[in-house]
């Protein structure tokens, strides 16, 4: 993703002395921690010219969310107005709470799949109950600072799963795309395809068309306006342009194919032909069925619900750490932030929700400087509710469709398909089973499966980097009966088989075995026991093992675990040499 160059803040409205702000005074002796939300810091210095710029930006973040936020809902199996209250609600607690200075909450394509499973095999009131348990663990995460866990998944299972979700958004597109209309449509990969090569039948051309022209008009739109012919004409063509450059090509493809579908009355299913409309309010507090039984069944659901938030959350909120010349964002914060608002949400018909890319670089490139951007932006949404809501009716669905493979695509990494060859073996292998483990069968059977490969890979390339290997004695000997050897490495439990094997290659006619621990790094448990048991088989034998220039970390374990006992104090030796003259000892006893 190419970030736009955006000017610092000294050069903007902000440049202006700021003026004296009476509420710095109480921010400053205010302590929430740990929860201490980025807009408490973000005001503290604000003034006039900033809060213009995040008006603008709110404004215009909140014009690109509509679309989105109805989009994902209908793609999710539930009606558009549960994306329109989850951009509102969330998209304003998850900026006033949040950690991040830019990032945008909301309704996100990565959901949808998972939502539409959990809608298809629970019921909808399972899924509020699963986002408000995956809320309240997303928030002990980042009470308990765990967020920094997020950072130690691979960038490969990241990759993989977010393809693999592109791939099933697509998918679950082509009926709308195509204008079908099936009773029913399952989750599952194969089960989709099957149900639209059974209504292959329905397929309706002007849906196609719509979807198509969409699609296009998403393509062509931000480079519409590069001509340098056109900009040549005239100074006010030129302006002319630029404005409508500025205009988001979703809402341009609504406003267009939308008016066009109603003027020609083209036969396609629109939002109030299958949903009756949008209501104009917000929805009343409404608690879900609650029972314990149903909770119990919901332990996955949740899990990956929890899961794929945060992981987005922070992906996104670091892309827009690269992005724009702001403080980083706080993970912790940012994640406590996310579990309120998935808490809160479902009890007004919201669904999950999440940190977003495609809203959060626009807030960036639109030079937000603080959550009041994302505020104004839910405050936008709801406006629009409020006063536009009957229009909805007129949006055909083709036209969401469009949307959302347009947002399918650009969620893709697929350049990294073509750049396997560059990587090795493990990456390959990780990426691919990710991607085909989502696409096949389910995103929380692929992380799973993903991440046991690449602790499996870990260990198999931690345990080649262990060496043991034998010291060549100088050219006036040893004592008699001493073979000296080096362990480079970590002594963990996928390479205590090299030590193991030891004691089987010593000659019979030793009586010493020297380890040398100079570069022995670290040592777990089982590296511990690995050289207990060495000790206890060279004992059985009348050999005897020594240990010298043992390092910290193997020292500290040795002693904490109370084994120095075991190896014997004279048996532990800071230097080579007193090894060497410990052996001699031996040999002469």
């Amino acid at each position: 993703m190419s970030s736009a160059h955006l000017p610092p803040h000294d050069e903007g409205p902000s440049a202006h002395p700021a003026r004296p702000n009476p509420a710095a005074g109480w921010l400053s002796r205010l302590d929430l921690a740990p929860f201490r939300p980025r807009l408490i810091d973000s005001i503290k210095d604000y003034n006039r010219g900033r809060f213009f710029v995040d008006l603008g930006a709110g404004l215009t973040v909140g014009i690109v969310a509509l679309p989105l936020a109805m989009a994902f809902a209908i793609a999710s199996g539930v009606k558009p107005e549960a994306g329109l209250f989850t951009a509102i609600i969330a998209g304003f607690l998850i900026s006033a709470l949040g950690g991040s200075n830019v990032q945008i909450g909301g309704p996100a394509g990565a959901f949808i799949v998972i939502v539409y499973g959990i809608v298809e095999q629970h019921g909808l009131a399972n899924l509020l109950i699963s986002t408000v348990l995956a809320g309240g663990l997303m928030f002990l995460l980042g009470l308990f600072k765990l967020g920094v866990l997020v950072r130690y998944i691979p960038v490969s299972i990241v990759i993989g799963f977010t393809n693999g979700i592109a791939v099933l958004i697509a998918l679950s597109q082509l009926k709308d795309l195509f204008g079908m209309m099936p009773a029913h449509m399952p989750a599952d990969f194969v089960g989709q395809i099957r149900t639209l090569w059974a209504h292959q039948h329905q397929f309706n051309v002007f849906a196609f068309g719509l979807g198509a022209a969409t699609l296009a008009l998403l393509f062509i739109w931000p480079r519409l306006f590069t001509s340098t012919r056109l900009v040549a004409a005239s100074p006010k063509l030129e302006r002319s342009l630029k404005v409508a450059s500025r205009m988001p090509g979703p809402i341009v493809a609504l406003v267009l194919l939308g008016g066009l579908t109603a003027l020609l009355e083209l036969p396609v299913q629109t939002i109030g032909s299958k949903f009756g409309g949008i209501p104009q309010s917000l929805p009343a507090f409404e608690l879900p069925a609650f029972t314990w039984d149903g909770v119990r069944q919901l332990f996955m659901p949740t899990v990956t619900i929890a899961l794929l938030g945060a992981i987005e959350s922070l992906l996104c909120a670091r892309v827009a750490d690269n992005m724009a010349d702001h403080p980083r964002h706080d993970p912790n914060q940012e994640l406590m932030a996310q579990g309120v608002a998935n808490v809160v949400t479902p009890f007004f018909g919201g669904i999950p929700a999440t940190g977003t890319i495609a809203r959060t670089v626009t807030n960036v490139r639109a030079g937000a400087t603080s959550p009041v951007a994302g505020i104004v932006h839910a405050l936008a949404l709801l406006l629009i509710v409020l006063v536009a809501a009957p229009l909805a009716v007129h949006v055909p669905l083709p036209v969401l469709a469009g949307i959302l493979l347009f947002v399918a695509w650009n969620m893709g990494e697929w350049h990294e398909f073509a750049r396997l060859r560059q990587f090795n073996f493990t990456y390959r292998t990780i990426l691919v089973g990710t991607f085909v483990l989502t696409v096949i069968f389910d995103l929380t059977v692929a992380v799973e499966v993903g991440l046991v490969l690449a602790c499996v890979f870990f260990i198999y390339r931690m345990s080649t980097l262990f060496r043991v290997e034998a010291v060549a004695p100088p050219t006036e000997g040893w004592p008699a009966g001493t073979q000296v050897y080096q362990l480079y490495g970590a002594l963990f439990f996928g390479a205590v088989g090299k030590v193991e094997a030891l004691a089987e290659q010593l000659p019979a006619s030793n009586c010493v075995l020297v380890l040398d621990l100079q570069r022995l790094v670290a040592m777990d448990t089982s590296g511990l026991d690995a050289l207990l048991q060495l000790r206890r088989q060279l004992e059985r034998h009348g050999q005897t093992l020594l240990l010298c220039r043992v390092n910290e970390q193997p020292l500290g374990l040795i002693r904490r675990s109370g084994h120095d006992a075991r190896f014997g104090q004279a048996n532990v030796l800071p230097t080579v040499d007193m090894a060497l003259v410990r052996a001699a000892e031996i040999a002469r006893a």
